[in-house]
């Protein structure tokens, strides 16, 4: 069969056997070549992008899935320029190769969230009901009006009003139908990182790398700006009103402006055909500095490895899926409604924190087996609690597009004056800087109604950049944390963390005395502290306290975030670590103990400790210190049951706990 080659040297043509091994292919591509090291040899279906390294390919050319007049684009380096690389690839291959195995490209590597997971096992399809009007066959037959549609349809999609594709939708739309005859290169991932960048060093080789010089082959394309059209994530929900209550209690004390990380998880959206939605299950705050009209934040923060190191190790693991930040003012006249200030004749978010968003979506990349490099885009969100047009509190979500994103990561835009406007920066030929700006436009209708480009130097709308993210609450709700009574952290002055408290809510809650359920022990005790214990902020708080360590804190929580709190036996785990003991002697210890003599002697009187009342061994205390008429205030002699040690300094010849006989 014959194969068509496209490189850099030209375009050659290869008549080989269909069982040829593709080493045959890859023999006759290096005798084309000038000086390619083999170890970056790479062939694509296309110019750009999608390219797969030889040296992980192995099979004849049928079973690769190339045919008779098949294209394949061929890159490499030369051999003096990849010398360090190619011993590194060389190494790897032989590991990778020792004992047969095959090496993995990087796309086979990776690791994908559940939600993908479960999306990829599925067809996605849109079914639909038997059409009265349309459908003439029988219930079990099926036509045109009535068969599944796809995912990515396009009338389902503006019928239903859903603006962008999801992801997964997308990626259905872009690959191919598998069939015996789809070649090796369609099967290849269909997405790769946008990058706007100058390509250093050329691939072309034939001048000094930029800033000092700049060809067709390393300068990027002029970039025309539109709306993306799929999103990561389709919809943000937070599992509690409490988690948002307990965020805005900041603002509403103090007047200044808070942000904090969205703690939760990825879950299927059946609201959009194949769809991924993002659970808030807390919200995390980091220090900070609030403004009355801002806000001052450090990235990255201190804690925040070991924060996402707790997530992960909940029952059902967490991560960080997004951000929310305040941006709200009151009324001058009524300052119990809050100022409308984001709505379509203003912006919705400002230029600055649209580039923070992809600073911030840049920087946390998703495993995804359809990108070349195994990562591709971000879901974190970002939401904003800000004034309605009614004078109340509402939630908006957006992402920032993957155009945004290459843009600030190539220098290329900055915020202004206006919020609703973003500049364009000028070309900076400086070795400090080396920035290259390319031509972008956007397109609009103008007042005619006809669609128009337009140059964005210096400056273009920020919609041009954004990704609407719809949100809500669910109707059930049922979050993973049970209470949310424990201080915030990085409230100074208005809510203070110490352990001084933890230790004494312990305490109440009798936590030193409930042993493993195997022992038995007061039932709604062990419910009460399980609940007050499913609290973020007070297993965050725990975790730096250094007295549990870090595999006692993976315990506790996993208990705090377990599905079952009302299990008897869902304190077990906790109760054997060391932590929790160590902790539970610091509660012992600094809890005011009962007096030696007002309580039983032997472990045979449990029971009869349990019933009597606190307000008894109130006074006995008071008796036995002497306060209160004790036994010189009352000038008789002291009696003491033989039963249950009762001391009897107010006379009379019977105990008042049991009621036997006293001695004297």
């Amino acid at each position: 069969m014959l194969v068509r080659i496209r490189s850099k040297d030209g375009n050659f043509r290869f008549d080989l056997a269909p069982t040829a091994d593709v080493s045959e292919l890859v023999a006759k591509i290096l005798e084309t070549t000038n000086n390619a090291d083999p170890f970056t040899l790479a062939i694509s279906n296309r110019p750009r992008g999608n390219e797969t390294l030889v040296s992980t390919i192995n099979g004849n050319l049928q079973t690769l899935g190339l045919s008779h007049g098949d294209l394949v684009f061929v890159s490499y380096k030369p051999r003096e320029e990849s010398a360090p690389e190619a011993a590194t690839v060389a190494e790897s291959s032989q590991t990778a190769h020792a004992g047969g195995a095959v090496a993995k490209r990087p796309w086979e590597l990776v690791q994908e969230d559940p939600v993908d997971t479960y999306w990829r096992s599925k067809d996605g399809k849109i079914p639909r009901e038997r059409d009265p009007r349309f459908c003439k066959h029988g219930p079990a037959g099926m036509c045109e009006y009535c068969m599944p549609l796809e995912p990515y349809d396009a009338a389902y999609h503006a019928e239903h009003s859903i603006k962008h594709l999801s992801y997964h939708a997308y990626i259905r739309k872009l690959t191919p139908k598998i069939s015996a005859t789809t070649s090796s290169t369609a099967l290849l991932p269909p997405l790769s990182q946008l990058s706007y960048k100058v390509k250093v060093p050329c691939p072309s080789g034939g001048h000094p790398p930029w800033p000092a010089s700049i060809c067709t082959a390393c300068q990027p394309s002029a970039i025309t700006l539109q709306s993306q059209p799929f999103r990561m994530i389709d919809h943000l929900e937070i599992a509690s009103t409490a988690i948002v209550d307990r965020f805005l209690h900041a603002w509403r004390r103090t007047g200044t402006q808070r942000f904090g990380w969205l703690i939760g998880h990825y879950e299927p959206y059946e609201e959009v055909p194949m769809g991924v939605k993002a659970v808030v299950e807390a919200i995390h705050e980091p220090p900070q500095e609030g403004e009355l009209d801002g806000l001052s934040l450090g990235l990255p923060w201190e804690d925040e490895q070991q924060i996402k190191e707790l997530a992960r190790a909940s029952a059902k693991p967490l991560q960080i899926v997004g951000y929310i930040f305040t941006d709200l003012e009151p009324e001058e006249k009524d300052r119990t409604r809050t100022m409308y200030k984001r709505h379509p004749q203003s912006f919705y978010l400002s230029s600055l924190e649209a580039i923070f968003a992809a600073h911030v979506q840049k920087a946390n990349p998703t495993p995804l087996r359809s990108s070349d490099t195994g990562l591709f885009g971000s879901r974190l969100v970002t939401a904003v609690l800000t004034g309605t047009a009614d004078g109340g509190i509402d939630v908006s979500a957006y992402q920032v597009s993957e155009q945004a994103c290459a843009m600030v990561e190539a220098d290329m835009i900055e915020a202004s004056v206006d919020p609703g406007i973003v500049r364009v920066k000028e070309e900076d030929r400086s070795e400090d800087s080396a920035r290259y700006v390319p031509d972008v436009f956007f397109r609009y209708k103008n007042e005619y109604g006809l669609d128009v480009q337009k140059s964005a130097k210096p400056c273009f709308p920020v919609e041009y950049l954004l990704v609407n993210v719809s949100n809500g609450f669910p109707q059930n709700p049922s979050p993973v944390f049970h209470s949310a009574t424990f201080p915030i952290e990085n409230r100074p002055g208005l809510e203070n963390q110490s352990i001084e408290q933890v230790l004494r809510q312990l305490a109440e809650l009798h936590a030193p005395d409930i042993p493993e359920s195997s022992r038995g022990g007061d039932q709604r005790q062990r419910a009460a502290l399980a609940s007050w214990l499913s609290d973020w902020h007070l297993v965050a708080f725990l975790g730096t306290t250094q007295l549990i360590s870090s595999d006692d804190m993976k315990v506790l929580i996993r208990t705090a975030t377990s599905p079952n709190l009302d299990d008897p036996t869902v304190l077990d785990a906790l109760i054997r670590t060391d932590g929790w003991q160590t902790l539970m002697t610091f509660t012992r210890e600094t809890t005011p103990a009962r007096p030696a003599g007002s309580g039983p002697s032997g472990p045979a009187h449990t029971a009869m400790d349990e019933d009597i009342p606190p307000e008894l061994f109130d006074q006995i205390a008071r008796d036995s210190a002497g306060q209160g008429g004790g036994f010189a205030a009352a000038g008789g002699s002291e009696r003491v049951c033989p039963h249950c040690t009762f001391v009897n300094t107010h006379g009379g010849s019977d105990c008042e706990i049991c009621g036997l006989p006293l001695q004297g």
